[in-house]
């Protein structure tokens, strides 16, 4: 509708910016901190990679000062997995704990409310020696890892994302690089990996709730409004089709506990629907997100395939 007179904003509300620890960070191997698989990735030459960045890891503490100038009240900013746990399971790294602990402080100190991001891309590359997220044993490895979080951190935060884009990271594996000699994997073998971090996703929010409880917590979407090119059915179709395949399934799976019907009968009529073994039904429905974060870039316009 349009408007006769428009509303105040709440003088609570979380005007903010964010980043992500690979992006901006640097201090690849600083302070005990393990190659992730985006330390790992090739990057063509001419073009710059993430070793330094803006070099966050060592400036953070001018750069949320200037945050604050310019009036931010909160800062989404991600861990990296690997200056936590530098082999993705098992020995915590204690400056990695303490550098995250006084970026929380030095935020707090601000007036800037810390909206945490869990996991940005960056699955350590130990972990992906091992199979990455084709492997199960990574759903385990994310749970412990979301542990160490809670218990470091959960006095101090009191929001948190999960996963970011992970509908990217599956539709879209390439956008974000590969090894050297690296191969992209199968669909197959995506909506496989697809599974598992919604499992291990809904079993980082329970646990959330659990160790936390005066915290909220939900998945980051890169969503976009998809529209038909024409009024043809055809192109209403493919853009209706389209929008639950590349956006509102994978929201539907931590809200309602189970896959869109739509995207059900596009996986199973192309053979790629994921193995899905006894209890997995049971621990996507123990999700319960307190929310829907939405990462929103563009809008798109769908046609039907010619």
């Amino acid at each position: 509708m349009i408007y006769q007179k428009l509303l105040d904003f709440p003088a609570d509300f979380l005007w903010g910016a964010s980043t992500s620890a690979y992006q901006v960070e640097g201090g690849w191997n600083a302070d005990g901190k393990s190659p992730s698989i985006i330390d790992r990735y090739e990057h063509p030459a001419g073009y710059a990679d993430f070793t330094v960045a803006s070099d966050h890891y060592h400036r953070f503490e001018e750069d949320i000062a200037l945050f604050a100038q310019m009036g931010l009240k909160a800062y989404r900013f991600s861990i990296a997995w690997t200056r936590i746990l530098p082999e993705g399971t098992g020995k915590v790294n204690p400056t990695g704990v303490e550098h995250y602990r006084a970026v929380i402080r030095a935020c707090r100190a601000h007036g800037i409310e810390p909206v945490v991001t869990m996991y940005h891309f960056d699955l350590p590359w130990r972990l992906e020696e091992q199979g990455g997220w084709a492997n199960r044993a990574t759903i385990d490895a994310f749970e412990a890892y979301a542990r160490v979080l809670f218990t470091e951190f959960g006095a101090e935060v009191k929001y948190w994302l999960t996963i970011n884009e992970q509908n990217t990271m599956i539709l879209h594996p390439g956008a974000i690089g590969l090894p050297k000699g690296g191969v992209l994997p199968s669909r197959k073998t995506l909506y496989q990996m697809n599974h598992h971090l919604m499992l291990a996703q809904a079993r980082v929010m329970k646990l959330c709730h659990t160790m936390c409880p005066d915290a909220k917590i939900g998945p980051a979407l890169n969503l976009t409004a998809m529209y038909p090119e024409t009024c043809r059915p055809e192109d209403a179709i493919a853009a209706h089709n389209w929008e639950v395949l590349r956006c509102w399934n994978f929201a539907d799976v931590p809200v309602f506990g189970w896959y869109h019907p739509l995207a059900v009968r596009y996986l199973e009529d192309r053979g790629l629907m994921p193995e899905v073994q006894p209890g997995d039904r049971e621990t996507l429905a123990g999700a319960n997100p307190d929310f829907i974060a939405m990462n929103y870039y563009s809008t798109a316009t769908i046609a039907a395939s010619h």
